[in-house]
């Protein structure tokens, strides 16, 4: 009998190319590495510069500066997002198909006018894990003959998940396995608790949750390894693979590299940036020690 090869461990770093990479993203890119290596396991560098706006080359030349100064080695090529929008545009044409998206046409300043209406005259307005307002329901239950209307004229609008039906689509209790800082074991998920979360917006072609979990799939990223600051996001990606027939990773919420008062690393925090530590004479060892690793 010819035994079936084992597939190795996949773990990826996913750096947005929109500031430098500092302390929290070192202690991201390190423990990758060595989990990959403890494993025999695969190293990938992917970049995730769906935000045009904000993300530029410089950036993404620091980031692989960055990396190769802390003798991390990745395999090449580098997936790039913005050379992959036509595969989030197809996975969300699913989703339209489905009947599981909808276009959103409030702009930011309408829903914070409507919220803070509503909390005036007492009413509590329910909150992601985030604390951000959950989107109001008008889009959603928009009659269709408006809603076609609406996108015939060009209005600038986004796409969301339908939530309620997602779920009812999905019929099932939803988990994942997770081996990292705070709550191990089997988690469960509440994708809920995010309300109708954004699949695309108009300047930009995807949203993190829906291009993270195509790029996982098509990268065959067995171990997703990043902060505990998305932890309670892992619920929508749980729910998007399940929607989308894609495989589910092992998850790995680390710990936070935190300021002095507590705050989790901003990249607009120079003092903490890499390349700034470099130019003061740190080296690679003094940033592990940095980062407890």
């Amino acid at each position: 009998m010819t035994a079936i090869p084992r597939q190795k461990p996949v773990f990826r770093f996913a750096p947005s190319p929109n500031g430098p990479l500092h302390l929290g993203h070192a202690l991201s890119a390190l423990l990758n590495g060595d989990m990959a290596a403890s494993a025999e396991g695969r190293f990938l560098l992917r970049i995730e510069d769906i935000d045009l706006t904000r993300c530029t080359p410089e950036f993404e030349a620091g980031i692989y500066a960055d990396l190769e100064w802390l003798a991390i080695n990745w395999e090449w090529p580098v997936r790039r997002q913005s050379e992959h929008f036509a595969e989030y545009q197809a996975a969300l044409e699913r989703l339209t198909d489905l009947g599981l998206a909808y276009p959103a046409f409030m702009t930011r300043g309408e829903t914070k006018t409507r919220v803070v209406a509503a909390e005036a005259n007492g009413t509590p307005w329910p909150r992601d894990p985030d604390g951000s307002p959950l989107y109001p329901p008008d889009d959603r239950e928009r009659a269709e003959f408006d809603r076609q209307q609406l996108l015939a004229s060009g209005v600038k609008h986004a796409w969301r998940l339908d939530m309620g039906k997602a779920l009812e689509a999905v019929g099932a209790t939803l988990s994942w396995e997770e081996t990292g800082d705070g709550n191990r074991g089997l988690i469960a998920a509440n994708p809920g608790a995010w309300g109708d979360v954004i699949l695309s917006r108009s300047d930009a072609p995807s949203s993190y949750h829906l291009s993270v979990v195509l790029d996982d799939a098509l990268q065959e990223v067995t171990h997703v390894v990043r902060g505990l600051d998305l932890f309670h996001s892992t619920s929508v990606h749980r729910l998007l693979q399940t929607l989308l027939g894609l495989p589910a990773p092992i998850y790995h919420h680390h710990r936070l590299i935190t300021d002095e008062d507590g705050r989790k690393l901003s990249k607009s925090q120079s003092d903490t940036g890499l390349a700034e530590l470099r130019g003061r004479g740190l080296s690679p060892a003094d940033i592990r020690r940095l980062v407890g690793l």
